[in-house]
This record gives structure tokens, C-alpha cells and sequence, in this order.
């Protein structure tokens, strides 16, 4: 199949076809029937007989948390080797991390290249999950036509468009297209499993931090909840008549025109969407761990609460989320505002990690880091400028934890690996970090490349993170979950007599 670079797959098979798109359109006039008949009350039962038979078993979600404005990943995942902190510390100078703060690593297998990393100071938490091993690093992971050298970054036809530029990358990562695609790999991955969710496949792919065009899939459409949770409606002086009389009075077509009638149909969609989703929260029990305060917090502790209801209560067995957090464009604020930020990403993440723990759905969710793009090496006074490839996080107890995958680059300005000021020439491809994800949660054979249409250029479509034995499996996610005070060299242990190839 010829690579198509527009974002938008081809279909295969009658799951693709006219039967799903007839299914589409079923889906949405079920919604929008049962919003107009009760605007603030719908039965959860409500919703019947929209799709076919489901193809996959158990629940799984993928959460994607995504650092809008790329995330100097220098800064973040620091060169640790005594050759590559030198060079890292003398094209920084004072913006450098101090080699003695930094959290060292100890991963599975030792580190690749001979070269290693170290956790800034602030993923306190963060370090502690590698060491459990319910976190991986993914290295130099970026946009990609195909694999190339720093010889091909001149050829044009070799080389993603619109690099460097945040609209273009953040889309690109989401979608695998530049601005202005319509479909995005989250949303295509929910478009094969719409029929797995049933009468509830609305609520498939939910997004908390804003629109996301990695949630729009051909069929697939986001639900959108802000931090705080499901937004719905006031209810005035405490009346449900007059919120029922408001609710009635705002969806009312003001006319025959087509505009007016679609106004109307999204507005009584809405209104009873977000009330059908708020009782499954309200009987899903929510949540109990504790969320930091803050933007991110707020949206991890919405997601968590959503996956309860979801998978407990609307009997899903397929959903993808989106979260955002914004401000990574840390042209001069790398010394100061970008420390908040990751202090924001390890007391939420690491949050969330605990609850799917303490809610016994640790196996079942997984949590991807991505960002617009990683940042230049060389600094520009202040802060660093926009670059390539980046490392990136992955977690959750179906994960192979405690590794690092991916090649680590050569830390020399105007190295091997870049092309200038310390832009790394990514070694690995966001759309073979999104296979490796999209596999996990059952895209298999030709759906895997007509959601990522250049996943067959590369090498491999498994990079090998989400893993079935060890720590990532039922033992080790067990006994996380219950909080033992098995050490980590016992944990080794375990790990190396389940598996023969396992080395520390």
C-alpha cells in the first residue's frame, strides 16, 4: 500500500465501509433522540442496539498526556555519562542542570549506546515508578517520513514538512499529518473499536484538556469534559423545573432552517450526553486516591473517574483520553516555569498511576507522554529553542517497566545526530511509538497501517515497551497493587525465574 500522507486512512473491509458509516449516523440519532426526550435524566439503559458484536475482550484505555509547546527533554531526561553531562553542561553553561541534583537511573538491561540518562531533580516520584517498573523510557522519539542520517535531512522528500513549527508538529503527532488533518492515530484507533462499545461508543474517545485532533477519528468523535470534571448545566434556584424549562428553552430550533435544526440537535445532544455520563460517574463511586491541585491534577483525577464509570458502569471496553498541559515553550523560562512543570508531571502522574493501583486497573491503562517536539541543546541565553526527536514516558502495569528503549543520541553540538544547535535527528518514530500503543490495544494486520500510513517504512511496528511477563504482567502489577514491601533486587528476582531472557 502506497503511503498516504494526508492523515486519513484508507478503509479495509466491510468494517470500513458503508455498513460502519450507516452505524455512524445510528449511533448519533440514538444520542440525539434520548437527549431530546429527557435533557437532564437519561436512563442508562437508554441506549440500545447501535452496534455489532464486539471483537475484543477485557477493558483497555490509553491516556495520552500531552506537553503542549515541546518539552526541552534535556532538561528533563538529563545526559548522565561523564562524556555526554560535559558536553551537555558546556553548550548549556548556566542553564545546565547540576550533574550531583540529578536522580539516577539504574533500568533493566543497563543503558543502550553506553550512554545514559538521569531524571531531574523534580520526578522524585517519577524515579521511583522506573524503579518498580511502572515506567519506561522511550528515547529519541519524533516525526519521521522514514528512517534517515543527518546526510538525508537536506532531501526534502526524506524530511516531515513544517518542522520546527508548533501547530504543524503538535499535529503531526497527533495525526501524522501537518495542520489541517481531519483524523488523528487516537481517533482512527477508536474507529475499529466502536463496535466494542456498543450502544455506549459515544463516549470512546474523551478528551479533558480542550479540542484535540488526536481524538478525531472518521467515526470516532471526542467528548469533551473540562478538569474539574463533566460540565453540565446550572441548575437555577436549585430547581429542577426551571433547569428542565432553561435546557428546553435553550435547545428550541429559533427557526426552519437547516442551521437552526442542527443547533438545536447538538445542543439537546450535549445537554443530555453530559447527564447520561455524570450519572455513570455518580454510580462508578469516582475516585478516592488524592490528586494534586493544579490543571493537571484535575484533568488525571477527571480521566480516572471516567475510566471507572466506563469500564464498571457503561460496560466499555475501549477508550482513549486527552490531556493537555500547556506553557513546555520555554524560550526563557527554561531555569523557572519549566521546573513547575515537571514538578506538575510527577505529583500528577505519578498520582494517577496509584489510583488505577488502588482501583485494580493498573494493567488495563496506559499512560503515553508526547509533545510538540524536544528543544535545541544550545541555549539562546534565556531558555532553549524549538527542535526534533525527544524522550518520552510510558506507564502502567501492562507496561515493560524500568527500561529504556530507543537508541540515546550522541550529546555534541553539530554530532552525529544533529542538524543543528542540538536538534536531534529522532531515531525513532512517532509512528512506530503509536503502533507499539495502537497493538496493545488490539490493531492488528492491515488496520495497523491504514491508521499509521508510513509505519511500514520503518523497521518495526513493536518497539517492545508494552509487555506480558515480569513486572508488566499479572504478578508484578499484583504486587504493586498491593502495595508489598517486596525490595526491588526480590522483584529482580521474580522477574528473572519467570523469564529465561531476562537480564538485569
Amino acid at each position: 500500500m502506497q503511503p498516504d500522507t494526508t492523515g486519513n486512512p484508507q478503509r479495509k473491509g466491510e468494517r470500513w465501509g458503508q455498513f460502519s458509516r450507516r452505524e455512524f449516523v445510528r449511533r448519533g440519532a440514538l444520542l440525539t433522540g434520548a437527549a431530546a426526550a429527557t435533557p437532564f435524566a437519561v436512563d442508562l439503559a437508554g441506549l440500545t442496539g447501535a452496534a455489532g458484536a464486539s471483537t475484543h475482550d477485557g477493558y483497555k484505555a490509553l491516556v495520552c498526556v500531552f506537553m503542549l509547546g515541546g518539552n526541552d527533554h534535556y532538561n528533563t531526561m538529563v545526559p548522565f555519562d561523564q562524556p555526554s553531562y560535559g558536553a551537555y553542561a558546556a553548550a548549556r553553561g548556566d542553564l545546565a542542570r547540576n550533574r550531583q541534583s540529578l536522580r539516577q537511573l539504574n533500568p533493566v538491561g543497563g543503558f543502550p549506546n553506553g550512554r545514559s540518562i538521569a531524571f531531574a531533580n523534580e520526578w522524585e516520584a517519577l524515579q521511583g515508578l522506573f524503579h518498580e517498573g511502572a515506567v519506561s523510557i522511550v528515547a529519541n522519539v519524533g516525526a519521521l517520513v522514514e528512517s534517515i542520517q543527518k546526510s538525508d535531512y537536506e532531501d526534502a522528500t526524506k524530511v516531515p514538512k513544517q518542522l520546527f513549527s508548533h501547530n504543524d508538529q503538535q499535529s503531526v503527532w497527533q495525526s501524522l499529518a501537518p495542520e489541517g488533518a481531519s483524523t488523528g492515530w487516537g481517533g482512527r484507533v477508536a474507529d475499529l473499536m466502536l463496535d466494542d462499545n456498543g450502544q455506549h461508543s459515544a463516549f470512546t474517545c474523551i478528551s479533558a484538556g480542550g479540542n484535540a485532533v488526536f481524538l478525531a477519528g472518521r467515526e470516532a468523535t471526542q467528548f469533551h469534559v473540562s478538569p474539574g470534571g463533566i460540565v453540565q448545566l446550572d441548575m437555577p434556584f436549585n430547581s429542577p423545573a426551571v433547569g428542565e424549562g432553561l435546557a428546553a428553552l435553550m435547545s428550541r430550533a429559533g427557526g426552519d432552517d437547516l442551521f437552526s435544526q442542527a443547533y438545536s440537535d447538538i445542543t439537546r445532544r450535549a445537554l443530555g450526553t453530559s447527564a447520561f455520563l455524570s450519572d455513570a460517574v455518580r454510580e462508578g463511586g469516582g475516585v478516592n486516591s488524592a490528586f494534586p491541585e493544579g490543571r493537571l491534577g484535575g484533568q488525571l483525577r477527571a480521566v480516572a473517574e471516567l475510566i471507572v464509570a466506563g469500564r464498571n458502569v457503561l460496560g466499555l471496553k475501549r477508550q482513549v483520553f486527552f490531556v493537555g498541559l500547556g506553557g513546555f515553550d520555554s524560550h526563557s523560562t527554561l531555569d523557572t516555569h519549566h521546573r513547575h512543570l515537571l514538578s506538575e508531571l510527577d505529583s500528577g502522574l505519578s498520582a494517577f498511576y496509584r489510583s488505577m493501583v488502588d482501583l485494580g486497573l493498573s494493567n488495563e491503562v496506559t499512560t503515553f507522554t508526547a509533545s510538540d517536539f524536544g528543544r535545541s541543546l544550545v541555549t539562546n541565553g534565556t531558555g532553549s529553542d524549538h527542535g526534533w526527536g525527544s524522550h518520552h514516558l510510558v506507564m502502567g502495569g501492562a507496561v515493560d517497566g524500568g527500561r529504556v528503549f530507543g537508541d540515546l543520541p550522541v550529546i555534541a553540538n553539530d554530532g552525529p545526530n544533529d542538524v543543528g544547535q542540538g536538534r536531534l535527528i529522532p531515531t525513532t518514530s512517532v509512528e512506530q511509538y503509536a503502533a507499539t500503543l495502537a497493538t496493545w490495544m488490539g490493531v492488528e494486520g492491515d488496520e495497523l497501517s491504514a491508521i499509521l500510513p508510513n509505519v511500514d517504512r520503518f523497521a518495526s511496528s513493536d518497539l517492545g515497551f508494552m509487555g506480558n511477563s515480569g513486572l508488566s504482567g499479572s504478578i508484578g502489577g499484583a504486587l504493586r497493587g498491593e502495595g508489598s514491601h517486596f525490595s526491588q533486587e526480590l522483584l529482580w528476582e521474580i522477574q528473572r525465574g519467570l523469564s529465561p531472557h531476562f537480564t538485569r
